[in-house]
């Protein structure tokens, strides 16, 4: 598929690092503008993008897809040769891990960090349950091969890596040595250091 138009609207103070490392991992060309917050994520132009008025948004083409695990997965698929989705009859792994930290990751985390405790009713009904069953459930699912969908990288490793190298620096996710290694792994990729760096540089007035 051609990576003509394709535009990441992002902040570099926000979830779109994720949209950029998986952009950088595809090797595509790929332009960029930036979406401040308030009146620029909230106008009328941008809600047009993303009803939400949240970053990050993709276009590529007529196509617009917001959601980051959503961007990873459509990338990995726009750019097949990029290797970064598992052929389809081995994806249990890719799709698993991939919405388990889109979903009761992220939940959980969040909401801990909002000082929210749920009562063991509520955990029974709420999808994700208890924040140890889900950090503990992580845990697992970074050890038990090198990457979260098999033996290689792929698109999924962008979206749950990025989960635990924030949660870790900002203290929501605890340090524990297989959150560490994982990191370690992903993270040491010449993509994501790419994109780390394009957002670290750019000026504070677009923050």
């Amino acid at each position: 598929m051609s990576d003509a138009e394709l535009i990441l609207f992002t902040n570099p103070m926000s979830r779109g690092r994720i949209a950029r490392w998986m952009l950088e991992e595809t090797g595509a060309h790929y332009d960029t503008e930036i979406i401040f917050y308030g009146d620029g994520m909230k106008s009328a132009g941008f809600r047009a993008i993303n009803p939400m008025g949240k970053v990050p948004a993709l276009r590529h083409g007529a196509r617009t897809v917001t959601e980051c695990p959503a961007i990873c997965a459509y990338l990995a698929d726009a750019f097949p040769e990029a290797g970064l989705a598992p052929a389809p009859p081995h994806r249990a792994d890719y799709y698993r891990w991939l919405f388990f930290a889109a979903g009761p990751l992220e939940t959980a985390v969040t909401l801990k960090s909002f000082g929210v405790e749920l009562s063991e009713q509520q955990q029974r009904t709420a999808g994700w349950g208890a924040f140890s069953d889900v950090i503990d459930t992580l845990e697992k699912a970074v050890t038990a091969q090198d990457f979260v969908a098999g033996p290689k990288f792929s698109a999924a490793d962008v979206h749950v890596g990025s989960h635990i190298g924030w949660g870790m620096q900002f203290g929501t996710i605890e340090e524990r040595p297989a959150f560490k290694a994982y990191w370690a792994r992903v993270s040491d990729r010449r993509a994501y250091h790419k994109a780390t760096e394009i957002d670290d540089t750019l000026t504070p007035d677009q923050q």
